[in-house]
C-alpha cells in the first residue's frame, strides 16, 4: 500500500478532513455544496477501498425511536434526506433515488420497567411528530402472529420512516459529487500534527509520505480510529473499536409478511433483508479491540443468535446461515452518543466521532452541522451543542437510553 500513497496537490488547505467514509464525505459534500463556501477541502483517507470501514460494514438502519429529542430530530432529517436524495443532489438525473424500506422497528419489553422506559421514550417521539405507538402483547400478536411472545408484555412500533436504506448509494454520490465540486480526496495517512506556539490551534498535519500540509481547520472523521487521530493533537477522546456481528440467513419457512427490525430483550436484533433475513448482536464479552481485528467468534451464532431467533420466531428453527461479518462500532465509552463540534481548547480541531453504531443514519445531519460550523461558526439547522466535547471535559454524560 505504501507505494500507492499519493502526495497532496497543495501545501495548504482551508479544511482537512481525516477520514473519507460516510461521515467525512458527508461533511465534505455539504460544505462544498454550499455556494457561500469559497475555500479548499482535503479529505485524507488511508484506505480508499473502505474495505474495513464502519461504513462498509453497516446494516444501514434508520430509526426515530430514541429517548431524546435531538436524536429523534437527527433521524427525521436523515429520513427526509434519503427520501428526497436526488432533490438534495441538485436534481442531478444521474443520481438514483434510494428507497427507505419502512419495515419499522419493534422494541420488545419483557418487564414493567422496560415497558415504562418505552412509554417514556414514546412521549418524546410523539412530541417530535414520530408515528411510534405502544402495543400490548395481544396487539403485537394480531399484527405479527409469527412472534412467540412468552414473557413479552408489550413493545414500541413505528412503520413511518423507520427501517433500512441503501447507504452505499448515498455514500458513493457524496464522494463522487464532492470531487466534482473540487474536494481533493487523498490516499494517504495523517501521522502527526503541529500546534502553534500558544497550543490553541493546529497549524499543520504531517503525512505518511513525508509532506506537511498547513490547515485552517481539522475535522476528525476517522471512525473507530478517532482516539488515535485525536492523540496526534494531544487530545483524549473516549472512542474505541468494538466488534459487532451481522448474520444473513435464509428460512426454510419464510414469514408471510415483513419482519420489522425487532429488538429482542436478549440484545439480538433481526429483520427482513430482501429475500433473506438479517440478525445482529454484540458479543457477550465486549472489550475494545485492535483497529485491524475483524476476526469472528463463530460460536456466537450457534450459542446465542440462533437460539434467540428460534425462540422468538418459531419459523426460524429451520434456517441456513448465508453470510456473516464483523464490523466495528466507533464506540463512545463515555455515554454512547456522538461527539460533534470543536475541542474546548484547540479551537480549530472539530470532532465528528463516537456514533456508537448510529453513524450512517446520523451522517446527513452531522455533515450539515459541521459544514455550518466551518462556514458560519454556529449551527443554523439543528443545534448539536448537546453533543459537544465540553460535556466530556466536564464529566457530564448525555443520557440516551435507546442505544442498541
Amino acid at each position: 500500500m505504501g507505494n500507492s500513497l499519493q502526495p497532496p496537490v497543495y501545501q495548504s488547505y482551508d479544511v482537512v478532513i481525516i477520514g473519507g467514509a460516510a461521515i467525512g464525505s458527508s461533511v465534505a459534500w455539504f460544505l462544498a455544496s454550499n455556494p457561500e463556501f469559497r475555500g479548499s477541502i482535503l479529505v485524507v483517507e488511508k484506505d480508499p477501498t473502505y474495505e474495513y470501514s464502519s461504513t462498509a460494514h453497516t446494516n444501514s438502519c434508520m430509526r426515530q425511536q430514541f429517548g431524546t429529542e435531538i436524536n429523534v430530530r437527527i433521524s427525521q432529517f436523515a429520513a427526509e434526506f434519503v427520501k428526497n436524495f436526488r432533490t438534495f443532489m441538485d436534481g442531478d438525473l444521474r443520481v438514483p433515488q434510494p428507497i427507505l424500506q419502512s419495515y419499522g422497528y419493534m422494541y420488545l419489553a419483557d418487564s414493567e420497567r422496560a415497558a415504562g422506559a418505552l412509554k417514556s421514550a414514546l412521549e418524546v417521539q410523539k412530541a417530535c411528530g414520530a408515528a411510534t405507538r405502544y402495543m400490548s402483547a395481544e396487539e403485537i400478536s394480531k399484527s405479527y402472529p409469527f412472534y412467540n411472545l412468552d414473557g413479552i408484555i408489550g413493545g414500541n412500533h413505528n412503520l413511518v420512516d423507520e427501517g433500512y436504506f441503501d447507504s452505499n448509494t448515498i455514500f458513493d454520490w457524496w464522494k463522487r459529487t464532492a470531487k466534482e465540486k473540487g474536494v481533493h480526496y487523498l490516499h494517504n495517512e495523517v501521522v502527526d500534527m503541529t500546534r502553534n506556539a500558544s497550543a490553541d490551534r493546529i497549524e499543520s498535519v504531517g503525512l505518511k509520505t513525508g509532506e506537511t500540509v498547513s490547515c485552517g481547520t481539522i475535522v476528525n472523521a476517522s471512525g473507530p480510529r478517532a482516539a488515535r487521530t485525536a492523540r496526534m493533537a494531544g487530545i483524549n477522546v473516549p472512542v474505541e473499536p468494538r466488534k459487532r456481528y451481522t448474520y444473513i440467513f435464509a428460512a426454510e419457512n419464510p414469514l408471510d409478511r415483513d419482519l420489522p427490525l425487532t429488538i429482542d430483550p436478549s440484545g439480538v436484533h433481526m429483520r427482513t433483508d430482501g429475500t433473506y433475513y438479517l440478525a445482529g448482536c454484540p458479543p457477550d464479552d465486549d472489550p475494545p479491540v485492535d483497529y485491524d481485528d475483524f476476526s469472528e467468534d463463530f460460536s456466537l451464532w450457534e450459542n446465542k443468535v440462533w437460539p434467540v431467533l428460534a425462540h422468538r420466531i418459531p419459523s426460524f428453527e429451520r434456517i441456513k446461515l448465508i453470510n456473516s461479518w464483523v464490523g466495528h462500532y466507533a464506540y463512545n465509552v463515555f455515554d454512547q452518543n456522538a461527539i460533534v463540534g470543536p475541542h474546548t481548547e484547540i479551537s480549530n480541531f472539530l470532532f465528528a466521532n463516537g456514533f456508537s453504531g448510529h453513524g450512517l443514519q446520523q451522517s446527513p445531519a452531522v455533515g450539515r452541522a459541521i459544514s455550518e460550523l466551518l462556514l458560519y461558526g454556529e449551527y443554523r439547522s439543528l443545534d448539536l451543542n448537546p453533543f459537544s466535547y465540553a460535556r466530556i471535559a466536564k464529566g457530564k454524560p448525555f443520557v440516551e437510553r435507546a442505544v442498541i
